[in-house]
């Protein structure tokens, strides 16, 4: 059993009474009407864990004192829950299933680090829940992890994982970076070279991009189109809304190297263009020709049957299409006739411009099916569609220049919530990238700028965190770099908290000491408090350390 005192993400309210609920071979568990798959998903957790039958109730009543209850109270938000532990048993409310469900994630907590382990390990380690009443409810209605599997892939039972590891932190925005330079990772079933070339790339960079190491076997993978129906049915399940991203018109060597006649041709021979085996920002970029919008489209009518906008995960995000256009260098447009050509009769200004009008084309087909683009904010520049939204990711000021023009956004400039960035200043810290980012500088991390007037911050749709992968090359380095930091960006997404300098750090590192248990229930190769143990380093491999405090712009 654990304390109510140590949950993460910290609930709104917590009423502590003096016994518990003790879980016996007759508790049963009962989900009401539109709670059954919280129901099943629960269950099957406790099971594992307790090795207890929970057999199914067919209603609550007050004979059930040892048992759970699930059901919809319309009072409550989407998100929003209400636990009662008390003499009569467990009653978790939501307004939603979505609000069952986070619900059910804090019972998990209350039971204690075993609960999280898939077999039990004695008699009377996982049963008992502390009298208590909790009502919670989250800040933001986006409150995401953004995978990038395109630069080292992640094999789907690895997505799968992390989806588990979202949930216990009710997150509830997956953004899967799904191509990128350095591989394309989807089937796209019109369009077959794009995994059976683009998806491998033939050694790769060891380190930052100005390390002289390589590694040199074959690196790739990628993920058939019942692996996405998968993935997304079990996202589902838990509430999690899964948002692609196919990288336009920059980042997308992969896709040049499977279809030559995407790119610049009348710039550069295209055809000797292979999967990009280096970092960085690449200038072969795509050809903004019709035949690069007719490929897009085709690929784009795959993505939308894929990631269906109905899907039953975060409310209302799993309507946004994430169509990368960032980094995309002019030069290879600068001397095209082609890209010229087309600037003159479009009558746009520059290359810039032309930029602007690729993004728009997207969404407005798009728009056209329903459905809303979201991209980086360099979509920004010549002006961004209504109804587009913007991640801002170079600082605080593509958000704001965004919501001030009336767009959505979410934030996680990297400065700040970049979890590829390095975790301390020591020399024994892996492949140092970036800024120093602590548990403490993500936790003191405000996703809303205090410059915006509250109707823009209401457009602060809330935040992420970005797990780049060039220098984490397998689940263990994934989990180093995002772990434990994950558990502060959920607190601060999920949670009413103060202002930065005034949040109580050291009462979320107390919480945290019940978490790490968690965790390591969890298999989560997590960077300890003292530093990374002696197999978590990486002697000898570069990385791009950035001295100083971030810039908070």
């Amino acid at each position: 059993m654990t304390s109510p005192t140590e949950l993460i993400p910290a609930p709104r309210s917590v009423v502590t009474g003096s016994g518990e609920v003790r879980l016996t071979e007759h508790s049963r568990l009962y989900a009401g009407p539109a709670t059954e798959g919280v129901g099943h998903w629960l269950g099957t957790v406790l099971r594992q864990a307790t090795g207890l039958p929970f057999h199914e109730g067919r209603e609550l009543d007050d004979t059930d004192v040892d048992g759970i209850g699930l059901q919809l109270d319309p009072g409550l938000g989407p998100e929003e829950y209400r636990l009662v532990s008390d003499p009569n048993g467990v009653l978790i409310e939501g307004g939603s299933a979505a609000g069952v469900f986070r619900g059910a994630q804090t019972l998990r907590q209350l039971l204690g680090p075993d609960a999280y382990r898939r077999a039990p390990l004695g008699r009377d380690r996982v049963r008992t829940v502390p009298h208590v009443t909790i009502e919670d409810a989250p800040r933001f209605r986006w409150r995401g992890l953004m995978l990038d599997v395109a630069r080292h892939f992640t094999p789907k039972e690895g997505v799968l994982r992390y989806l588990d590891l979202m949930a216990a932190h009710k997150l509830n925005v997956l953004h899967f970076h799904l191509t990128d330079d350095q591989g394309w990772r989807i089937e796209i079933q019109r369009y077959p070279r794009l995994t059976e070339v683009g998806s491998w790339r033939a050694r790769t960079k060891l380190g930052h991009r100005a390390s002289p190491l390589w590694n040199d076997t074959p690196h790739g993978g990628h993920y058939t189109q019942d692996d996405i129906r998968e993935i997304v049915a079990y996202a589902a399940e838990r509430h999690i809304a899964v948002v692609p991203e196919i990288d336009v018109p920059g980042h997308s060597q992969a896709a040049i190297a499977a279809y030559p006649e995407l790119g610049n041709t009348d710039v550069v021979d295209t055809s000797s263009l292979t999967v990009w085996d280096t970092w960085g920002i690449n200038p072969n970029v795509l050809a903004p020709t019709d035949t690069t919008l007719r490929f897009y489209e085709g690929v784009l009518e795959e993505v939308l049957e894929l990631f269906p906008a109905d899907a039953t995960g975060a409310p209302g995000h799993s309507s946004f299409v994430h169509i990368g256009g960032d980094e995309c260098p002019k030069d290879q447009w600068r001397a095209s006739d082609i890209a010229r050509k087309r600037i003159a009769d479009l009558g746009l200004a520059d290359e810039d411009a032309l930029q602007s009008w690729f993004v728009g084309h997207f969404a407005g087909w798009l728009a056209e099916r329903g459905r809303r683009l979201i991209g980086w904010d360099e979509i920004l520049q010549g002006g961004l569609a209504p109804g587009a939204a913007v991640s801002s990711w170079r600082g605080y000021a593509g958000g704001v220049a965004a919501a001030r023009a009336g767009h959505d956004v979410v934030m996680c400039p990297e400065q700040h919530v970049y979890l590829d960035h390095r975790q301390d200043a020591g020399p024994e810290e892996p492949v140092p990238i970036g800024y120093v980012r602590t548990l403490e500088d993500v936790y003191r991390f405000e996703p809303v700028p205090a410059e915006l007037t509250p109707e823009d911050a209401g457009r602060v749709l809330g935040t992420q965190a970005n797990a780049w992968s060039e220098v984490t090359e397998n689940q263990a380095r994934v989990d180093y770099q995002v772990f434990p930091r994950l558990a502060a960006l959920a607190e601060v997404a999920w949670s009413a908290l103060s202002a930065p300098a005034e949040r109580d750090f050291a009462d979320f590192e107390r919480r945290m000491a019940a978490h790490y248990r968690r965790l390591d229930a969890l298999g989560v190769a997590y960077r300890p408090p003292t530093g990374p143990l002696p197999w978590q380093r990486r002697p000898g491999v570069l990385g791009r350390p950035i001295d100083g405090p971030p810039p908070n712009r």
